[in-house]
Order: structure tokens, then sequence, then C-alpha cells
């Protein structure tokens, strides 16, 4: 199954975070420190946590500022269920629930998850018991939850014996189906026990519902850790950091011949492959220094037993970082923190890498340590590594480097609105806060650095709406197999028709650079200008307008006019229909016009474009694709072939 919806309700700092669209990959809680993005994923981690050391705790978690007053009000604060999770069934889960009981008994296209403060979990999913039962009937068996893998049916002579009464009975098919599933499931019960038929599809759903792993700093790695305290203690009451370790330890002990064996030789080697297997993985994504590696060892101490006899058990883990560049080691804690961290994330994430059951990770503030080309590599790792099968994760962050301006649709954004409202969690990036936005901001303009001076082939356009809807276009007419934008361009949205002359005379004469303007804008004599004096090698301007032969066209004119409207209406909430709009200037002149204002916001229709991509771009007509196409082939017609 898929996370696809989260709702976080008093806890901590949160009153209540609205419903939380969850990417089916990624997703990227953006926000400034104490905004509520740690105890988003707190809370979401103790709905279904993947390590036994958590749960809901209402007198230290619940909102401190309403916890007694919601107590005077009579309100049973351990029964609020603090997490909400709802999960999409994949195909390959419902042919799973259809082979158990057969098709159409499970009929939910979502599995909701709420857990309270006492612990109470609840699941919640749609059934039709009684097509169960025809489905048992029909095929003369039980639902296999209900049938004796060692006896089969044939050793449930009554049960049998009604099945073929029924089957064979006057019975209409309708009330055969109606008796069978009151019989039935009376005859399962008193056979093989009380667990009815909601509890045997549960019992399905708990291997197919994802759990939570969550890491933080705090779950790195120590320098050196006591065995015996360590194995000797239940993992409930293990810290994050003491997990990470014990999850070391059993990469290299999958028995006892290597971890407990007194031969130091064996112990030693075993340690070393799993030492070498981690930081082959790290240096995967790990560009700062490809010459560092992981020592383990393990000590051993004689003690006398009560029977004084002296006895060898193991008393420390201890790790060091090798530095071959520098000839020198560092305890473990010592080192970079960036590598702490990476390292001790692979040997926590061990245990659950190649496990079967579906898994959301969710890291909080993960590569803080890192430099900023090392936080590239990391989100690399997580779309290569982590969020993969049936992984998804979730990650929190203020820094700029740990955002991806290409899927910025994957952000959302947290802020805390204070006692009265709470820590809230949008979609909507339409945010007055500056410092919440910043690490937007700072990941465009840095995406944009990078491409103005490292990309090799530059499409220059105005501003975002441009970008957005030459590049989601694009995208969808290569699927339809038409033509799209040459893979190799970088598009730039420079923020306004009067920076572009200057981007041009910074990059024209060292990069291959295209321009796509409205045609009548003031920018355009300057281009021309700089073109005539070589700046644009080969003059590479194309005016929107080329396309529809019109002097006067924007981006937007490209659209038919009844393709633009809905997007307008959709974003704007009208309904104006084409005939109410009079002129034969450019539609945003017209639609200005009759709303009697001077322009409207040209970027919102295009947000509302990006954000539903999936249904809009299917009902675009034959005249807007066509023209997008065109628009196309004149771009990639002025790429210099390298």
């Amino acid at each position: 199954m898929k996370l696809i919806n989260v709702q976080i309700q008093h806890f901590r700092n949160i009153i209540d975070s609205g419903e939380v669209d969850v990417d089916d990959r990624v997703t990227c809680l953006v926000g400034k420190n104490e905004s509520g993005k740690t105890s988003f994923l707190h809370a979401l981690y103790r709905l279904l946590p993947a390590r036994p050391n958590v749960s809901f705790d209402a007198p230290s978690q619940y909102p401190a500022w309403l916890e007694k007053k919601h107590r005077q009000g009579g309100i049973n604060i351990d029964g609020v269920e603090p997490a909400t999770a709802v999960f999409k069934v994949e195909p390959e889960d419902q042919r799973e629930l259809d082979e158990q009981f057969g098709p159409g008994a499970f009929i939910s296209e979502t599995v909701t998850v709420t857990r309270s403060y006492s612990g109470r979990h609840l699941t919640s999913f749609i059934t039709d018991e009684a097509k169960a039962v025809a489905w048992a009937i029909s095929n003369v068996s039980l639902p296999k939850p209900y049938s004796d893998k060692k006896r089969g049916l044939k050793n449930f002579p009554d049960l049998l014996r009604m099945i073929e009464k029924m089957r064979h009975g006057n019975e209409s098919p309708d009330s055969k189906v109606k008796l069978g599933a009151s019989e039935l499931q009376k005859n399962i019960t008193a056979m093989i026990g009380d667990q009815d038929f909601q509890h045997a599809v549960q019992d399905v759903l708990t291997n197919q519902i994802p759990r939570f792993f969550y890491f933080s700093e705090y779950s790195s790695l120590p320098y050196s850790v006591n065995i015996q305290e360590l194995l000797n203690t239940d993992e409930g009451d293990l810290e994050d950091d003491e997990l990470t370790t014990l999850s070391l330890l059993r990469m290299a002990a999958s028995d006892d011949d290597y971890l407990l064996n007194p031969d130091y030789e064996l112990r030693k080697r075993e340690l070393e492959n799993v030492g070498n297997a981690l930081t082959s993985d790290v240096l995967q994504y790990w560009s700062q220094n490809p010459d560092l590696r992981v020592d383990m060892d393990i000590t051993k101490e004689q003690i006398t037993n009560p029977q004084n006899q002296s006895i060898a058990v193991l008393d420390e883990l201890k790790i060091r970082i090798r530095d071959s560049r520098h000839w020198l080691t560092l305890p473990f804690d010592e080192h970079s923190t960036g590598f702490q961290w990476f390292f001790s994330f692979l040997a926590a994430f061990s245990k659950f890498e190649w496990d079967k059951q579906p898994l959301v990770i969710l890291l909080d503030e993960p590569a803080l340590g890192l430099h900023a080309r090392a936080q590239k590599d990391f989100l690399r790792f997580i779309n290569e590594r982590l969020a993969v099968d049936k992984r998804q994760v979730i990650y929190s962050t203020h820094s700029p480097f740990m955002i991806e301006p290409d899927r910025l649709e994957r952000a959302r954004v947290v802020e805390d609105h204070g006692r009265e409202v709470g820590s809230t969690v949008s979609s909507d990036i339409l945010t007055t806060d500056t410092d919440t936005l910043f690490p937007l901001q700072a990941a465009l303009g840095y995406d944009i650095a990078q491409h103005l001076f490292i990309g090799a082939r530059n499409l220059v356009v105005e501003g975002t709406s441009d970008f957005t809807y030459l590049t989601v276009i694009s995208d969808y007419l290569k699927e339809q197999g038409r033509v799209a934008l040459d893979d190799r361009w970088s598009v730039l949205p420079v923020g306004g028709i009067d920076l572009i002359p200057t981007f041009v005379a910074l990059l024209g004469h060292h990069l291959d650079v295209t321009v796509v303007i409205d045609a009548t804008k003031k920018g355009h004599q300057k281009l021309s200008r700089l073109a005539k004096e070589g700046f644009l090698e080969h003059q590479r301007i194309i005016p929107v307008g080329n396309v529809i032969d019109r002097p006067d066209a924007d981006i937007e004119d490209l659209f038919s006019v009844e393709d633009y409207l809905g997007l307008y209406n959709q974003t704007f909430s009208k309904e104006i229909a084409v005939q109410d709009l009079q002129g034969t200037d450019r539609i945003v002149n017209k639609i200005a016009r009759h709303e009697g204002v001077d322009e409207f916001d040209h970027g919102r229709p295009a947000d509302i474009l990006l954000r539903n991509r999936d249904r809009i771009l299917p009902k675009l007509s034959t005249g807007t694709l066509e023209q997008f196409e065109q628009l196309n082939i004149l771009i990639n017609e002025t790429m210099i072939s390298n």
C-alpha cells in the first residue's frame, strides 16, 4: 500500500495540521526552526512504528496549553487520536486480498489507520462478507485465514455437509448467499475460534500497510557501546542510537558463530566485512572524501562466574574512522557529523532494506551536517536508493540544497501560527512568511545560477508561468509521441522581460542561448540590439507570436480560448464563457477587461496546471497541443549540435 494522506491533531504544537497529501515517492516538509516539522514526523512515527521503543503519551505530548482546559471540559484525552493516515490499496494488494477472500470481498480503495493516546489502533475499510462466503461455497473451500493447512476442509464434516446442502438445495442464489453468510460464519466461529471475518481481513492488511521508520541526528552511532547491556536490554527500552548499534551488530551476527565467537580473527573479519559493505554504500553517494573507511572491533574481558570459573564475555563495540588521505584514525564521534550521520543511517536502515514489509522512511533534517554538494548527493540517494519498491520518504528541511527545484510539487510548507491555531502543513506555497519561503526561493535561485554557469544549452523565458507551460505541456507531448522540447535544453525563467537582456549579455558569448519572448514587450528591442552585436550568436529570438502569426501574443495565447478560460475559471472560481469576452487582443487582456481590472496574477493558472496536470492535460484541445508543438519545433531548430 501507499501512504496518500496524513492528519496530525493535538500533538505538541500541532492542534490540527490539516489533511496533508503525501507524494507517492518523496515528500519534503519545508519550514523554519520550531515550526512543527519534527512534531509532525514524531506523531506519524508513533502511529505505526517500525521500531518498538515509541508510543503516544498524553501528559508529555498533548498541547500543554490545552491539556488542563480540555480535561476540565470533560474531554477524554487518552481517547484522542493524534495521528490518522490514509493508505491507497495497490493492485498487488488487491490481488492478494482477492486470493484470500474471493473477488469483490474487499471493496475499499483506501484503508484508514488511527491511533489514540491510549494506544488503541483502529483500521477502517469496507468489505462484503456475503461475497466472501459465496466464493467459499462455490469453491467448496474456506478463505485461507479460516482454513487449516494441515487438515483441510474435509476435517470439518458438519461445515462441508452444510455447504453441499446449500449448493444442491432449492434456495435461490440470493437466498443461498444470505443464508450462507449467517450459517457459515456461525460454523466458522464454532469450529475454529472467535476470529471474525473483519479480523481475518485485518490480519492480511497488517502485512500490507507500511510501517514508519524515523531517523534523526539522535539516532547516530556512538563511539563505543557496552555489548552486554545492549544485548540484555529489551528493545522497547533502548534509545534510538542504541537501536542503530543493535542493527549494526545484527548485520555481523546472522548467527552466534560470528558475534559471540571466542576466536578474535573470525569475529574481527566479520566486523570488517560489515564495515566495508556500509562504507562502500556511503561512498557511492559521498563525494567529499573517498579515502574514509570505518573500522570496528569488539573487545572481550575475562570475568569470574559464580562457580569461580574465568570466562570471556563481550565487552565493548568500538568504532573508528580511518582517513587514508591524512593517515590518521579518529573515534567515530569525533569525525565529521555528516559522515557519522550517513554511515549511521545506513546501519539503522540495514534492518529494513530487504524486508518485504512496506516502509515509510521519516528523516528529520537529514544531511544537515553535509556540504551543499553532499546534500545534493544525498537527494540522489533518496531518489535512487530509498524511495523505491514499497518505500516512501518524508523528510524535513530548512536547507535550500535539500529542495529539488524541478519537483516543487513534493514540497509541503510547515508554519506555526501560535497557540490559537498551532502548526499547519500545506502544499500551498503562497505563504506570507518570508522566513518560511526562503529555502524555496533560495533553491530556485541556486538552480538558476547552476544552470547559468553549467548548462550548455539554455532556453531563457520570461517567468515561472512560461516555464511551467512549456515544460509541463512538453512532457505531455513527449508521452503522446509528439514533438517535445529537446531534453538537452535547460529552461531558465529569469523573473521578467527586463532581466532577459542582462542574462543574455552575460551568457551569450560563452553558452548556447535561445530566448522565447512575448512579441510586443519592451525588452525586445534590447534583445535585437544584442543579437546585432553578436551576443546571440545565431540571433535566436523566438517571439511567441510567430507560432500563431500574430504580433501581440503571450504564451497564454497558445491555448485555445476555451482551454485557457477553463484554467482561469478553475483557478479563480469563475464561470466566464467564451462569448463573454470582447476584442481581438491577447487573452489575458480580454479577461482583465471583462473583470474590470488592469491585470490578474498570470502565475496562478499555471500553478493549477502544474498541480493537476494528470487531470487537465488530457482535456486540452488539439489546437492547443498543435500550437505548443509548433513552438517546440521552432525552439529545437535553434539548438547548436555539438
